[in-house]
């Protein structure tokens, strides 16, 4: 996350492609071959690390105070 780039939103190995951009694409049944084909800049590895981003966000405690 760079907070100059794109909003300080995470973005895939620098570049002007934010996650949530693969995320959505992946989420309307894109596949990963289509995803690449989308974005050519992309690599399979840049898709596998946005899932795995998204999944360590979601995956984190909760505290009750």
């Amino acid at each position: 996350m760079n907070p100059a780039q794109c909003g300080g939103r995470p973005c895939v190995r620098g570049m002007r492609i934010r996650v949530t951009d693969v995320l959505d694409l992946l989420a309307q049944g894109l596949s990963t071959e289509q995803v690449l084909a989308e974005m050519p800049d992309l690599e399979a590895e840049d898709i596998a690390a946005a899932l795995q981003y998204a999944a360590r966000k979601l995956n984190h405690p909760i505290l009750a105070a």
